[in-house]
């Protein structure tokens, strides 16, 4: 197994590189109805908004400011509104990524300027590298041979759907950089074991992180929020979590004894 030096690649759902691109492109722009536009259109200024969210967690984090704070000042304001406005580890799944591409694809066909779109999809995807590099930094700069625990492999919570899911895209890019990823989730494992036969599968939270560390929290289902950190910390090698998702209670963990980290504030 090999650690790279620089961050381990975050991969597209079809393993073709960086961008999000679904080979649907072509089609996807020229056949669209008024109706799809529409709703490529919505989901194209969903995923718009999660990344500006998202742009503002990666300032924060270079100030030690909280971007819960100003998540909750845009909600305040009724022109903008607080749905769409939760940081994290991005979006995912068989829409956004789709809708994204599509609408970039054919903006660049008619010579339209895509840098607003590419942007959002780059911030997205920093997300994911960003979530890896913080792996990497928990153990003290690789990842080679060391046993990582991941909490999640649905794209989000209440699906057993894995389309692009930033989840199994992380715990992808840890396995190939050298790691032993552990994989839990409540709904979505068969899906998992079937896309992603690389990685290791635990049958509940606690047996993926037991002799593990860190922990990852990627997919924010409640199970996950209302789980025991300090029964938690008797069974993990490395007490550390990465909240990638938000969710978790900083101030029960780090009294549980774990080193707390989560995207976009202290």
């Amino acid at each position: 197994m090999v650690d790279a030096t620089a961050s381990p690649s975050i991969r597209s759902p079809a393993g073709h590189g960086e961008s999000y691109s679904t080979g649907h492109e072509n089609s996807y722009a020229r056949h669209l109805t008024p109706d799809h536009r529409g709703k490529g259109a919505a989901n194209a200024f969903l995923a718009t908004r999660i990344s500006f969210i998202n742009a503002m967690a990666e300032l924060c984090e270079k100030t030690g400011a909280d971007v819960r704070q100003i998540a909750l000042a845009l909600g305040y304001d009724h022109r903008i509104g607080a749905k769409g406005m939760r940081p994290g580890l991005g979006f995912g799944g068989g829409c956004l990524p789709k809708d994204l591409a599509g609408f970039t694809h054919r903006a660049e066909e008619l010579g339209a300027d895509t840098g607003l779109l590419r942007q959002v999809a780059a911030i997205n995807r920093r997300r994911r590298e960003h979530t890896v590099e913080l792996a990497r930094e928990a153990l003290g700069g690789t990842v080679t041979g060391k046993r990582i625990a991941v909490w999640g492999a649905a794209f989000k919570a209440h699906t057993d759907d894995i389309r692009d899911s930033p989840a199994l895209s992380v715990a992808d890019a840890l396995q190939r950089a050298g790691a032993e990823v552990i994989v839990h989730d409540p709904a979505a494992m068969e899906n998992a074991r079937r896309a992603y036969p690389q990685l290791d599968y635990a049958d509940d939270p606690t047996g993926a992180v037991t002799g593990a560390g860190p922990l990852l929290h990627l997919t924010d289902w409640t199970q996950y929020s209302d789980a025991d950190p300090a029964d938690l910390a008797r069974h993990i090698a490395v007490p550390k979590v990465i909240d990638a998702r938000g969710s978790l209670d900083a101030n029960r963990w780090r009294a549980a004894g774990w080193t707390f980290r989560a995207l976009g504030r202290p």
